[in-house]
């Protein structure tokens, strides 16, 4: 039997959301094992001046083997 943690994260980028998802999971596998599911909760943008679009940010919940040590 196992067991899987679940956190938040987001990711962000200039060129869109997807390349923001990659970001974040690309970030996520340096620090966290056996990722196992990542699910698209959010998307948003941010705004720079004059309200052009700065970054594309995906929020993800993300799934990873619990281990205790």
């Amino acid at each position: 039997m196992s067991v899987y943690r679940v956190t938040e994260i987001i990711g962000t980028s200039r060129t869109g959301w997807e390349d923001a998802a990659r970001e974040a999971l690309s970030a996520a596998a340096g620090s966290l094992r056996e990722l196992r599911v990542a699910q698209v909760v959010e998307f948003d943008i941010t705004l720079g001046p004059g309200g052009e679009i700065d970054q594309f940010r995906t929020k993800l919940r993300v799934s990873f083997k619990y281990d205790p040590s």
